[in-house]
């Protein structure tokens, strides 16, 4: 059995409305999972539902063996880390590392050999004595994170709580924060609606929308392999591209253009001869012919350039295929001529996938 297990989860409010379907996931001890996703697609909920904050309306949650639906927070042995971080404004940093173990009756001396421990793990000696309003955000996340690592928990649950920092604050906090999880080997579940964050912190991911997983698996996985159009359009920066086309049995076509299409998606496009699909590539694999010495001249499309944003070694450039639809792609800099209105690119068909136009999941071999 794993060490945290979510089996059948839903939740449907008083009023009808159902946050969360069918949620099922396996944690292994050590791992840091992430729940990524837009507002408003359950993945808060899901985390306060692990937390017993909220009731579950079916299904199981089961920690180390135990299961957790009638247990009350506070007999969970699950520390949290919340958005506005929850200090108390009129107690010290000290006090408030090392408020959960005093409410728990522990020895002082056992207190103060805790919180100054977890105070040297994340750099907090200079703040000790100083309240939250003397601290900026990111030292009273820092404290916050704290009063969760001197109860060492069996599970940490963290809902955004980079959110209130500004964007530089956030990159190098969050750098911080994967460090800890390293030293720590705490099992670790975090809410974010940023990518960024979701990519460069998480061992798994798990994307949601609307209340239902998209896909679960590693960063590399997910970025490389979207199950469907919303994980493809939704992980990536800039995102994956998507072109709808007639695939003839050979070429994709669209616009009255045609790329080949490359033997590995071939045994299983058959069935989706002389009918629409969806192209998906990554702006990674669209680059200007002047970017090659050697190329494919059946994956050479002609364009127009709607802009251009230098990136300083790249440029992201945005190509017009239709009055709908436009395509981003990644460019060397040195291989683009920025004055260019119509360009000539290449498409790595080997790195594309396609999808059902209708249910907009990946087509792959059964």
């Amino acid at each position: 059995m794993s060490y945290l297990e979510i089996k059948n989860v839903n939740k449907v409010y008083p009023n009808g409305v159902q946050a969360v379907f069918d949620f099922n996931l396996t944690v292994e001890k050590g791992e840091f999972v992430v729940f990524v996703g837009p507002s408003g697609c359950g993945k808060s909920t899901m985390l306060r539902m692990i937390a017993g904050l909220e009731e579950i309306t079916d299904g199981q949650i089961i920690l180390d063996n135990k299961v957790l639906n009638n247990e009350s927070p506070g007999d969970r042995d699950i520390a949290m880390v919340f958005q506005n971080y929850a200090l108390y404004s009129h107690m010290t940093s000290y006090q408030n590392v090392g408020i959960g173990l005093r409410v728990r009756h522990e020895p002082s001396d056992i207190i103060h050999q805790k919180v100054m421990h977890a105070s040297d793990i994340l750099q907090l000696d200079e703040y000790l004595n100083r309240t939250p309003k003397r601290m900026s955000g990111g030292q009273q996340q820092r404290v916050a994170l704290g009063r969760t690592i001197v109860r060492d928990p069996k599970l940490f649950l963290m809902d955004e709580p980079l959110s209130n920092l500004d964007a530089l604050l956030r990159d190098s906090t969050r750098r911080e924060l994967v460090k800890l999880y390293q030293e720590l080997n705490g099992t670790t579940i975090y809410v974010t609606h940023d990518q960024i964050e979701a990519m460069t912190m998480a061992s798994k991911l798990v994307v949601m929308k609307d209340g239902y997983v998209q896909q679960i698996g590693t960063p590399y996985d997910v970025y490389h392999t979207p199950e469907n159009v919303f994980v493809g359009s939704f992980i990536g920066i800039p995102p994956m591209n998507f072109i709808k086309g007639i695939f003839d049995g050979k070429y994709f076509n669209f616009e009255g253009q045609k790329i080949i299409v490359s033997k590995n998606h071939l045994s299983y496009l058959k069935a989706y001869k002389d009918k629409e699909v969806i192209l998906g590539i990554r702006p990674e694999y669209i680059q200007s012919v002047r970017a090659f010495g050697n190329y494919n001249k059946e994956e050479v499309v002609k364009l127009n350039v709607h802009y251009s944003e230098l990136l300083g070694p790249k440029y992201n450039v945005k190509y017009k295929v239709n009055d709908e639809t436009y395509i981003i792609s990644q460019i060397d800099v040195r291989a683009y001529d920025s004055s260019r209105t119509k360009d000539e690119v290449v498409f790595n068909v080997s790195q594309a996938y396609f999808f059902d136009v209708d249910t907009e999941k990946r087509i792959r071999e059964e």
